[in-house]
């Protein structure tokens, strides 16, 4: 269930940094604080996230905040930076959780979907077939980051986690138009790959 103050903002940049060291120095209640002050803000993104997969989806946004928040306390090597550092691993971490749920899910279904990245870049286009493709799509992005690892944080933070150019900029410290340039990119070269992998 969500903390008793979820309410409260993740506004101050300077209170989650101080929280984030003082869990990395070893204070064992700074995680619960910290939890409340960023809980509103990973609802947000998980919320992004769950806009992506399909109906019927069985994990919710609260799962899904939960499920990345306990994998974040398991990061004890994670050198937590400051806020924007927490989001963008945040972002990396519920990912992660999708893609293992999908995993799970086509242990069972066997199922196949190929999926578009739709020119706006709000949403998964489906194609007839039934869903698979978020496998696809983060193995392609894996082979991204190998190359172009900015413009593989940029998807993962404005596609996958829902957050606006502007902010996206912001996390990773460049200028917003170096971010629409790196998601121009981004877009075409998942494309290609995604067409690829959709080939006989």
């Amino acid at each position: 269930m969500p903390p008793a103050d979820a309410s409260s903002e993740s506004g101050d940049p300077g209170e989650v940094t101080r929280l984030l060291r003082a869990w990395r120095a070893g204070d064992a209640m700074a995680h619960e604080a910290l939890l409340r002050r960023v809980y509103d803000e990973l609802k947000r993104m998980a919320a992004a996230q769950m806009r992506r997969e399909r109906g019927g989806h069985t994990l919710q946004p609260t799962a899904l905040v939960h499920e990345a928040f306990m994998r974040l306390l398991g990061q004890t090597r994670v050198d937590w930076q400051d806020r924007s550092h927490f989001f963008a691993i945040a972002a990396r971490t519920m990912r992660r959780v999708l893609v293992d749920h999908a995993r799970s899910r086509l242990a069972d279904k066997r199922a196949h979907q190929r999926v578009t990245l739709t020119g706006g870049g709000e949403v998964f286009a489906d194609e007839a077939l039934l869903p698979e493709t978020l496998l696809d799509l983060d193995r392609a992005l894996d082979r991204m980051a190998e190359s172009f690892p900015r413009a593989a944080r940029v998807v993962e933070l404005h596609f996958f986690s829902g957050l606006e150019f502007a902010e996206v900029a912001a996390a990773l410290e460049v200028a917003p138009r170096t971010v629409m340039r790196d998601w121009g990119f981004a877009r075409a070269w998942l494309r290609r790959e995604l067409a690829e992998a959709a080939a006989p």
